[in-house]
């Protein structure tokens, strides 16, 4: 069976179940050798977070896409299943457009659209994809020690007691975006609660005065598609803001970048963002582990 991956999220769960022969074409930002089916027209520019937004807002209002396939690539491959997602068409090339496209292909493939809302619907992709590879144990074994993981976590809190940080995990800085999704519900797991976030739902514009009055503990900030050296670029417009130094988790030194993959990419690595996560919110109970090292920093390192 040949496979193409057109989101990270789908790849990377092939790949941590150990079926990565299976894949034939992925996107351009999957971290594997494959040749790279879907591109995007941002991919190569060095645009401001303010540039970006104003970019993707025009995008939608114009109803274009943001990525393109490679048709002859695609034609080339053959494959017989694709999986896309049916969530954001910001974040990643969107079913419908992918469904459109397919229409030039001699051999049509199978369409499977992933629909990510929350985490438990990340599990279940995992599931699905697996199931769809005919690999259904490696699915299962996969959300097995998923769930070992989280219950380390859980159980650590509940040994010491831990209270729940109010945090903030912001998506976007200019302009400043909650998050959503997912995310709050990884959150939750590593012992926090985060009051502006939307779960299960988008990531909205947050007005600067809602995070004053908000004042969490704890920032992350991990602006979708940036690593943490990226996202440094850009800390600066919010230090400008009114009233910035006087917030609990700058007075305390609580504000950390972290690179997005950890949390916006719908996958069972979402994990290890969890596990970061908990080590930010309780340093007392956990440390950072040592694979996220170089995908975490405090802004004032």
């Amino acid at each position: 069976m040949k496979v193409c991956s057109f989101l990270p999220g789908s790849t990377s769960m092939i790949t941590e179940m150990g079926l990565e022969d299976y894949l034939y074409g992925v996107t351009f930002e999957c971290p594997i050798d494959r040749p790279r089916v879907v591109r995007s027209y941002l991919e190569d520019n060095h645009y401001t977070s303010e540039e970006i937004e104003r970019v993707v807002s025009d995008s939608v209002k114009e109803g274009k896409s943001l990525y393109y396939i490679d048709i002859d690539l695609l034609k080339e491959i053959e494959p017989d299943v694709i999986f896309t997602q049916h969530v954001c068409d910001v974040c990643q090339i969107g079913t419908s457009f992918v469904q459109k496209a397919l229409h030039q292909l001699d051999k049509k493939p199978t369409v499977i659209p992933l629909v990510p809302r929350n985490l438990d619907d990340v599990y279940d992709n995992a599931l699905t994809i697996a199931n769809v590879l005919g690999e259904e144990e490696a699915g299962q074994q996969l959300i097995k020690s998923i769930k070992e993981r989280e219950q380390h976590i859980l159980s650590e809190l509940r040994a010491h007691n831990a209270p729940l940080r109010k945090v903030m995990i912001m998506e976007w800085m200019d302009p400043i975006y909650n998050c959503g999704h997912w995310i709050p519900y990884q959150v939750s797991i590593a012992g926090g609660v985060d009051m502006l976030s939307n779960p299960s739902g988008y990531s909205i514009i947050t007005p600067w005065e809602k995070v004053r009055l908000y004042d969490p503990e704890v920032i992350v900030i991990a602006p979708c598609g940036f690593d943490i050296e990226r996202a440094s670029e850009e800390i600066s417009r919010l230090a400008e803001k009114p009233g910035w130094n006087n917030l609990q988790a700058v007075k305390n030194n609580h504000v950390f970048l972290a690179d997005a993959d950890l949390f916006t990419r719908p996958s069972t690595t979402l994990i290890d963002g969890i596990e970061v996560l908990a080590s930010l919110f309780h340093p007392s109970i956990f440390s950072l582990p040592d694979s996220a090292k170089d995908k975490v920093r405090n802004i004032n390192s």
